[in-house]
């Protein structure tokens, strides 16, 4: 198996003074993994690597990783850079992209997503928020803010069946140019 570059995107962390994960000690342990080529961008857990391995294992082993030297579960979503890439090149609100990139949201599920998800989610959409599922990509459109929202991650995680991690256009983009290409 060839080694490949890999985004992986760590949920939870750093919110609120809860689960701190400093970036320099997270670089470290997943060099430790003899993971290679790696970077973070900003506090939320986006770390882009080179590794050989399927998706699931990497979440696994940078899982009981974190688990190991922090002493507390961090769930960890894996996507290959082509795949990062591929949702780089436009969401499904092209309109939000320019107008409110902070707002729109790309939402990864660890499993595939359920295929009545998108209709299920329309019931806690408010204020104009508009959802799409494309592929394994959940794009979320949130109007008004997330702040006030009804599609929390707690939502998202029962909609879809596991768990939920989002990103914002802005950082999508950003982790994008990391990649080599944004």
């Amino acid at each position: 198996m060839a080694t490949k570059r890999w985004v992986a995107l760590l949920r939870g962390i750093n919110v609120g003074g809860n689960k701190k994960v400093p970036m320099a000690q997270l670089r470290e342990l997943v060099a430790e993994l003899e993971w290679t080529e790696v970077a973070t961008y900003i506090q939320s857990g986006n770390v882009i690597f080179a590794a050989k391995g399927k998706p699931a294992t990497l979440e696994d082993e940078l899982e009981q990783a974190l688990q190991a030297h922090f002493g507390f579960t961090v769930p960890v979503l894996v996507r290959s850079a082509d795949e990062w890439l591929g949702y780089a090149k436009g969401s499904a609100f092209p309109a939000a992209e320019s107008e409110r990139p902070n707002l729109l949201h790309l939402a990864l599920s660890k499993s595939p997503p359920k295929t009545d998800a998108k209709k299920a989610l329309q019931q806690y959409c408010k204020a104009g928020e508009q959802v799409v599922v494309r592929g394994d990509a959940i794009w979320i459109d949130f109007v008004e803010g997330v702040g006030s929202s009804k599609l929390t991650p707690a939502v998202l995680d029962r909609v879809f069946g596991s768990t939920v991690t989002a990103r914002n256009w802005k950082s999508v983009q950003a982790i994008a140019g990391l990649l080599g290409q944004g």
